[in-house]
């Protein structure tokens, strides 16, 4: 963590052993208020050259500097002409070059403090904050006013006593440590593709909010392959077909599990994505990220004790993936046996490709309600329709309209949680309903293959040979909604965490999110439904 939190590591290290010298914008009032002048930076790098006669000498130019939107105060044509210096004029984060300094020469640079930080030498040419305590090798007289401290004496005043922090998703006063583990989180999300990325066939609204899920690498928006170099990594949605990649990366993006209130094909933005660099979490022909992190992920303690945490706050706030319906369902009370059966929409990827045809015998909803119907005679059994098909957003499936046939109940305007509350299983192809019902305890039969099966938690009609292991439901729960997915805030536009995300949700159906205006309607009508 530095001041430039926003700046990429260094992906070649500079050649060692070197000291690294720290150039300032021109005018920077901590310059003139820290004692200092133009010539103070001269003599900083010669005394860097004269004091370490066999290292390299980097000289570290301010990143506004490189921006081009100011001066610095060492004259770079001087400093190019000495073969011993290296001039870095790239935005860099600083800490990779502080980290392999041997000594860190700065006038009244931030990077002076952090390189303290990092237990290094620091050589001073002005008087900052942190100069004049004992800590530095200060070049000009230290005031009689200053003393000698420890460095965490003076950690605490720079960093804990003096700030006031702001927590950056509630505006309310935190402590630096929540402001450190939410930039940290961003690093982290930030650094986890290249800096360049093209992404191929997504529809205009899916843009800016591919550009939030992203930040951190620049993107490139394509109709095709044409133009991508061999190497880049190209961004596509779901499983449609990139083409040939010919020696490029693909990644692949879909909508996550804690979604939004409202659907996605009315375009509701969503709070979570999954990115998956080798397949997707529903294609069960193939491994995906997901698979491979349930099948080989050693899950410790405290992330157990997480993934618990939220799966416990999910069932009490009744939340699922889209957070649709106003209605309430009773439970017949003369029912011993109460089975859901819910409704997917069968032109959907995740049956394609999570019930593959030739593997898969139940493809389709009234198959697969007449096949539970067939198994269990006496039982009570209730047919939920796709949300997206009652909203008339996708098409219905073949024969959907005779589910009665096979059915004691069909509900429409009903939460989900709702009727997982009260039914005792639920039988599925591929739907995400299968997985919101084991967070709830609920008996779950797969007849597809879902990316939840195969774990030792459901009854798998159809097993996956490849799912071998056998997992806690925590275990699941910290893959599927941790570690998996990517989390942006709706508030700050940046990343965030799952128990964060599920905060912002609550609030977001508390003040009747998920509602469609006239706007957004037309808007969607203007763009087609395709989920590109």
């Amino acid at each position: 963590m530095t001041k430039y939190n926003h700046l990429r590591e260094m992906s070649l290290p500079p050649v060692q052993p070197y000291v690294l010298v720290v150039d300032q914008t021109l005018g920077d009032a901590s310059i003139t208020f820290g004692q200092a002048d133009k010539d103070s930076f001269q003599g900083m790098l010669l005394a860097a050259l004269n004091e370490n006669p066999a290292a390299q000498v980097v000289l570290k130019i301010h990143p506004d500097v490189h921006a081009g939107k100011k001066r610095g105060n060492i004259d770079l044509q001087m400093a190019r002409a000495n073969p011993r210096v290296k001039i870095l004029a790239i935005d860099a984060h600083p800490v990779g070059l502080i980290e392999r300094a041997e000594v860190v020469y700065v006038v009244t640079s931030q990077l002076g403090f952090e390189a303290l930080l990092w237990g290094k030498r620091v050589r001073t040419f002005g008087m900052p904050f942190y100069a004049g305590w004992g800590l530095t090798e200060d070049e000009l007289q230290v005031p009689d006013r200053r003393k000698n401290i420890s460095l965490e004496n003076l950690v605490h005043a720079a960093l804990v006593d003096y700030p006031r922090y702001i927590d950056p998703e509630t505006s309310g006063r935190c402590v630096p440590e929540r402001v450190i583990e939410w930039m940290g989180l961003q690093r982290k999300m930030r650094e986890r593709f290249p800096e360049r990325l093209w992404a191929v066939g997504f529809s205009d609204w899916k843009k800016p909010i591919l550009r939030d899920f992203l930040q951190g690498s620049e993107i490139e928006f394509k109709d095709s392959l044409e133009g991508v170099p061999v190497g880049g990594t190209v961004v596509g949605w779901g499983l449609k077909s990139f083409g040939e990649l010919e020696g490029r990366q693909g990644i692949r993006i879909e909508d996550g599990f804690l979604r939004s209130v409202g659907l996605g094909a009315e375009l509701i933005r969503p709070l979570s994505w999954v990115i998956d660099s080798r397949g997707i979490y529903y294609d069960a022909t193939r491994p995906s990220d997901l698979e491979h992190l349930l099948q080989n992920h050693q899950f410790d303690d405290a992330l157990l004790v997480r993934a618990a945490a939220l799966r416990a706050r999910i069932v009490a706030s009744g939340l699922t993936k889209y957070n649709v319906g106003a209605g309430a369902w009773q439970r017949p009370a003369s029912a011993r046996q109460v089975i859901l059966v819910p409704g997917q929409v069968e032109s959907d990827a995740s049956i394609a490709f999570g019930a593959p045809e030739g593997v898969c015998r139940i493809r389709r909803n009234m198959d697969l309600l007449r096949a539970v119907r067939e198994e269990n005679p006496d039982a009570y059994v209730v047919y939920k329709p796709h949300p997206d098909v009652l909203a008339g957003l996708r098409a219905r499936g073949l024969d959907e309209d005779s589910a009665l046939t096979w059915c004691d109940e069909q509900v429409v305007d009903i939460p989900m949680n709702e009727m997982l509350d009260k039914v005792d299983e639920v039988h599925v192809i591929t739907s995400l309903a299968g997985f919101e019902a084991l967070l709830r305890g609920k008996r779950v039969t797969c007849h597809g293959q879902p990316f939840y099966s195969g774990w030792g938690l459901t009854e798998d009609k159809v097993p996956v040979p490849r799912r071998t292991r056998r997992l806690s439901l925590d275990m699941l729960v910290a893959g599927v909604l941790i570690l998996y997915p990517t989390y942006v805030s709706r508030t700050t536009r940046r990343f965030t965490t799952p128990e964060r995300a599920l905060d912002e949700l609550l609030m977001w159906r508390e003040q009747g999110g998920g509602k469609v205006s006239l706007w957004r309607r037309v808007k969607r009508a203007m763009l087609g439904w395709g989920r590109s």
